[in-house]
Parts: structure tokens; sequence; C-alpha cells
């Protein structure tokens, strides 16, 4: 006879992570921030033409469901019954803009991904309508107008795709950002489905006042976006509806949350001046204002952090993202086959322990915080005939970590008062060379949780932290402690601020390099189709050639 189904594990929150390589669902113990158990399935992303990145988001709404299903299956195999799990929390890629039909269900185009750069002319357009002597924009969103963020990607379907125009006249149109079209399709979908967002997800579209609260009819204007097609905007913790089908079926979903402010939750970085790193696609630094807007000097972003609750108030933090940190990885392995999985990266850099020189600005959508520069693309510089796979791997983890530099310089220039240790997490952090180039680099301490699921973590808290769910307490003295492990720097800061500076002579280079004359704007070239690595391995085809046509061993 089969073992009863346990209930000592206490009530459990369930957290869909939706990124943009993978979709995860994780089962944490409220009372003991355990993870239980979890599911993982990769996504594929499409690049219909350079500077394109899309993703099907029926791929990615089905993902979910397996991920539900298949963790699920774990909890029955290790006796959990499932109907403990009490809410579950979403966190998500933010920008990625979806646009579906509200009688249909149906996609009306693939996702427009946060990275995409299709849209730079249409920036440059929008750049010109704004007076110089008032940046309305970014005053009222505390963004720039750049590719970025979800406006010039809507701006942008609305102007070319023909079943969004018809959608839209005929009022079949929704828009979202990824959390959206989750929430909506868990909850009914075109059976009374929930069309909302989350302050943190709806805080990144260039349309919502981030000091109202609400959706700015003056930037809806500015965009000439339709008010209609937009989500209703509520905190990140409250029950927004109940998911109707699956092995959750009945189960709310009480937490939302972008997937760099879940993360700032889950590292219970709730005080005035607390900071997290995380290593994902790309990097993303926050650092927690309290509830002021701090405006950045020094090429930061202003959003907002989190809304634990309808009648809580709105925390805010300055940002800085880089959009290319275990994309590199991922263009490692599938462009250049330098490696087979993401994790031989690590044994190739620890094999040589250095880059001999060798220098990687991996600005393959252009650069992020500080510069906030679209001419930008990646180079690879330094190169010798000494230069093999292990010095480039290395190279691209150190990349990460100057870039990482950069953005925490213009914080504490912004906030005034140095970092003394940076908390971190994201799939990156399992590499401990990484993990101790970064504390090289910046030469303070690097502080990781054990339990590196941090994101997944936020998006349960806020879910078990709603009110009518209230199986998670975030009283400080109810927050359980994560363990840490930490990382001292081990070089010379003189050796740090050399390699530093001919990094940051390495990034001049790389700007400047898309102009109106360039095959990627558009000129017909055989070359626009070509990647990246195809110049750096044929460059490094003729330096080898040329060393034994030259009679060198």
């Amino acid at each position: 006879m089969a073992d009863p189904k346990t209930a000592a594990v206490g009530p459990l929150v369930g957290a869909v992570v939706q990124g943009t390589n993978s979709t995860r669902f994780l089962v944490f113990s409220s009372k003991t921030a355990e993870l239980l158990s979890h599911h993982k399935v990769e996504l594929t992303q499409e690049f219909p033409k350079e500077g394109w990145v899309e993703q099907d988001p029926k791929e990615i709404l089905q993902s979910v469901y397996e991920c539900i299903a298949r963790t699920c299956e774990k909890l029955d195999e290790m006796n959990v019954d499932i109907s403990n799990i009490k809410a579950v929390g979403i966190s998500n890629q933010r920008e990625t803009t979806v646009i579906w039909d509200k009688l249909t269900g149906e996609p009306l185009y693939n996702a427009v991904v946060w990275l995409d750069l299709r849209t730079q002319t249409t920036v440059e357009e929008l750049s010109k309508k704004i007076p110089g002597n008032s940046n309305f924009v970014k005053s009222k969103t505390g963004l720039p107008l750049s590719t970025y963020f979800s406006a010039v990607k809507l701006r942008w379907m609305l102007d070319n795709v023909r079943h969004v125009q018809k959608a839209v006249e005929e009022g079949r149109a929704l828009f979202g950002t990824i959390d959206s079209w989750l929430i909506w399709s868990l909850t009914g979908g075109v059976n009374g489905g929930v069309h909302c967002t989350d302050v943190t997800n709806a805080s990144r579209t260039m349309l919502f006042n981030i000091h109202s609260l609400e959706w700015d009819k003056e930037l809806c204007d500015f965009f000439e976006i339709p008010m209609d097609l937009l989500p209703n905007v509520f905190s990140s913790s409250e029950i927004y509806g109940l998911i109707k089908t699956g092995a959750l079926e009945g189960v709310p979903i009480s937490g939302c949350l972008g997937d760099q402010c879940a993360a700032l939750v889950g590292q219970m970085c709730f005080q005035e001046g607390q900071a997290k790193n995380t290593y994902g696609t790309g990097c993303f630094l926050l650092c927690n204002t309290g509830r002021k807007c701090v405006f950045s000097e020094h090429g930061l972003l202003t959003t907002i952090a989190y809304k634990l609750g309808k009648e809580k108030p709105a925390y805010y933090a300055l940002e800085g993202s880089v959009a290319i940190a275990g994309a590199v990885i991922r263009w490692l392995r599938d462009n250049l086959g330098i490696i087979e999985t993401s994790g031989d990266i690590e044994k190739l850099a620890k094999e040589v322990g250095t880059s001999y020189g060798c220098y990687f600005v991996p600005a393959f959508s252009g650069l992020y915080a500080p510069y906030w520069e679209p001419s930008a693309r990646g180079i690879l510089c330094g190169l010798t005939q000494f230069t093999n796979k292990c010095h480039i791997a290395f190279a691209a983890l150190e990349a990460v970590c100057f870039q990482t530099r950069e953005i925490l310089e213009a914080m504490n220039r912004d906030c005034g008062i140095p970092l003394r240790h940076l908390q971190v997490d994201g799939g990156m952090t399992d590499n401990k060379v990484l993990m101790q180039l970064q504390a090289d680099i910046l030469h303070i301490p690097v502080i990781k949780p054990f339990m590196p699921e941090t994101t997944a973590l936020g998006a349960a808290m806020a879910a078990g932290a709603a009110e009518g769910v209230s199986v998670w307490s975030l009283e400080p003295q109810a927050l359980s402690v994560l363990r840490m492990e930490r990382f001292e720097p081990q070089i010379q800061a003189t050796e740090s601020e050399i390699r530093y500076a001919t990094w940051k002579k390495a990034v001049m280079k790389s700007m400047g390099w898309v102009t109106s004359q360039s095959p990627e704007s558009g000129d017909p070239s055989i070359f626009s189709s070509m990647p990246l690595g195809f110049f750096i391995v044929s460059s490094m085809v003729m330096l080898i050639g040329a060393r034994y046509i030259s009679g060198m061993p």
C-alpha cells in the first residue's frame, strides 16, 4: 500500500520563471523557503533579420504548462500532495512585447524580444519630437528613449504588421509584456482571462507614469498607442485570478514581478541602499532607493522595484542594464562552436587563467548602461598568434565582469555611498571562475546564495504574502536567512585598474560601428547576413595561414 501523501512540508508556493532562454516552474516551502522541486524547458529564439530577435508566444505558454505538469509529477513521486500548493507567482523577462487577438487567443505576431534592435529608426524619429529643454518621457518613466523598451516595439508593430493594424481597428487586440500574456492565458484566455500586469512590468513599457502609478495619456499620445490595448495595472502581490486548467486548476495567481525585481525581493534587498546583480542572458544591477525616485546622472535607469500589496507603497530602484552576459556564452557555443555546453566555458577559462591580453566587447545589441550607444557592435581585440579558444573564453567571462564594474561605478556615483560588497544571483553564478573574476575586478567581496534561485523565490514570496493567501510572512523576523558563499578579491588593486583601463579602450573602439552606410542599416549586401563570428574566425584562419606560409613553426 502506498504511503499517504505527506502534508508535513506545510503550505507550498509555486513560481513560474519565464526567461529569454528558458521557462522554469519551481515549488518552495513557505515556512523554510526550501526548494522542493522544479522543471525547466529551453526555448528557441528566432533571428529573422540582422538585429531582430523574436520568440513564439505559444511556445512560451506551452513551456509554462509543461513545466507545471512535470514539476507536479515530480512532487507526486516524492509523495508530496500538490493540493498543498496555495498560490503561484510569475516572474518574467521584461520589455518583451506581445500583441494578441482577444477573440481567438492567437498571437498576432511573434513576441519582439527586449534585445531586438529593429526599432532604431523609430527611436530616432521619436527623438526629434521631444523638446530639447524638457525630456518629459524620461521624467515620467525614468527611462531613456531606446529600442530596449516596449512602447517602441509596439509602435513598430502598429506601423508594419497589417494583422495587428486590422485587429486594433476592429477592437480585437490586446497588448502586454510576457506576464500579461501568461496571466490572461492561464486564467481562462478567451473565456474570461484577466488582462493585467503589475507595476514593475508596466514601468518598463515607457507608457507608465512611475510617480502616479498609472498609464499616462501624454505618453500614449506621444507614441500613438491606443489606451484600450493596455492591461490593468495591479500591485506585485495580490490575487489576479485563478488558474483554469491543468494540475493546478483553481490555484490563485497572486504574485507578479519583472525578473530583476523578483531577484531583488528574493535577495531580500528591502532596505534602502541594498543592491543585487543578476547574471542571466543580460546582466542587471539594481539598488533599492526606497520610496523615492532617484534620477541618474550617469546613465542608469529609474524603475519601480516592487509594490507588495494593494495598499502598500511602491519602492523604487536604480538599475544598470547590460544587454549581453550569459548570451555571450550561448553565442560561443551556438555560433562559433568553441564550447559544446555552457558549462565548458569554466573549464576552458580555468585552463589558462588569463585572457593573455585579449579583450572581448560583446556589444551584439549595442551598449546599454551607462553608454546607451546603439551604434556599438561586438569586437575581439588584442589577438596574437598565441591566442586560442581558452583565452577567448576567459575574455568572455572578463567582459561580463568589466560591464558589471561600469554600472557599479555609475551607481556608486549616483548614490554617493560605494557598495561594500555585491550580492549576486542568476544561472551564471554557478561559475566559480566568473565569481572570483568579479571579486577581483570590482575589488570588493562578491556574495552568492547557495540556493541560486532567488528570482523564483522572489515571485513565490510575493504570491505567498498576498492578501487572501497569506502563507508567507514578509516581516523581517520571519524571513529565512539564505546561506551565502563569499568570494574575496585575490589580486592587487593596481592590476585590476590596469585591466579595467584596457577594457575601456576596447569599449571605445566598439562604438560608431553602425553608420547610415553600414550593411546593417539597410544596404543590400552579402555581409549583412553574416554573423560576427564569420569575421572573427576568418581573421584567425588568415592569421594561422600567414604563419605557415611564412615558414614559422
